[in-house]
């Protein structure tokens, strides 16, 4: 086994613009209806960039250049306070292939950026 990190950086600007721009089909094309849940509220964009800057990283931790990468296939959950990470469809498939495991998940934002860092262990 080895580690991946993959690591991004998100300017909450592009997120609003994005949603004020796009609307509801921006947010359910990234986001599952669970995040846009828990992103309710006045630090909405905040949070969804962070979200945003986790799949992302996970992206980049998986590192397979032939697979779609459907952004909504990657879920950022919420194990108590911490933040984890849920794969469905096709990105768990490239997951398990690649035998992703133990993802570790860390976000953080402020008014105007948000990013997000994931190390995962792969490999046999």
């Amino acid at each position: 086994m080895s580690l991946v990190v993959g690591c991004d950086l998100v300017d909450v600007a592009d997120v609003s613009v994005s949603i004020e721009a796009f609307g509801d089909r921006y947010l359910r094309r990234v986001f599952t209806d669970a995040e846009l849940a828990r992103c309710e509220g006045p630090t909405r964009a905040q949070r969804l960039a962070a979200r945003f800057a986790a799949k992302e990283s996970v992206i980049k931790t998986l590192i397979d250049s032939d697979a779609a990468t459907p952004l909504h296939e990657i879920e950022v959950v919420m194990n108590g306070p911490v933040p984890g990470i849920r794969l469905t469809g096709s990105l768990a498939a490239v997951a398990e292939r690649k035998n992703w495991r133990e993802p570790s998940l860390s976000l953080s934002h402020t008014s105007t950026h948000a990013m997000a860092t994931v190390i995962a262990n792969v490999g046999v």
